[in-house]
């Protein structure tokens, strides 16, 4: 099941007060941290203008609201995931890098068959059973080279191999996703993803209709 851990938030109050900037008619001036302090017209203008319907531009200061987290996923829910544009993948564990390296029972989720991961694992056991100057192995008769092995590694590791990465992204962005995917045939894993939005800071105050 996907799980969304070391989550972090920014600009939560500065972006609500800069939601009110287009009906200022007096200076904008600098604030310090101390001086940070939301009234309750802010509040009530930020769910008023969080809720609008996405697309509609009035849930603009939302964009400023920037959430980090780390996502550990399965490999069949990144297509779904990349389609959206505004977030950034900081940095993730690596197939290409450490996959042969991995222990992949731990690596795949409950889903995926035994048979799929020892297949997997023959393969790891070959790529490791090269030493230093050998340029091809035999299996059966057939050569295979180290990047061939390698290939087969990559090349078969199931969809349900899960990775994780830390992601930046804001509530702008999540409100569009939670909208989108809370009732997705995927329940395990956006499912969670939605509950874990749900506990962000006033999320459901400023992005969700009652």
């Amino acid at each position: 099941m996907l799980k969304v851990f070391n989550t972090r938030v920014y600009g939560l109050e500065e972006s609500i007060i800069a939601g009110g900037y287009p009906m200022r008619a007096d200076e904008i001036t600098e604030w310090s941290d101390d001086e940070v302090q939301l009234t309750e017209k802010d509040v009530s203008r930020a769910i008023k203008l969080g809720t609008v319907p996405t697309g509609s531009g009035h849930d603009n200061f939302l964009k400023g609201i920037v959430v980090q987290y780390d996502v550990r996923y399965p490999n069949y829910w990144t297509p779904q995931f990349q389609r959206y544009s505004f977030h950034d993948i900081v940095s993730s564990n690596s197939k290409m890098h450490r996959m042969t390296k991995m222990n992949l029972k731990e690596c795949c989720n409950k889903y995926v068959d035994d048979i799929v991961i020892e297949n997997l694992q023959k393969w790891v056991d070959i790529y490791n059973s090269f030493e230093a100057g050998m340029n091809e192995i035999r299996i059966e008769g057939k050569a295979y080279s180290k990047y061939e092995i390698f290939m087969k590694v990559i090349s078969n590791a199931p969809l349900g191999f899960e990775q994780t990465m830390r992601v930046t992204s804001n509530y702008l962005q999540l409100k569009t996703i939670y909208l989108q995917r809370r009732h997705h045939k995927l329940k395990e894993d956006w499912g969670s993803f939605c509950e874990w939005c749900e506990t962000l800071p006033h999320f459901k105050e400023f992005c969700l209709k009652k």
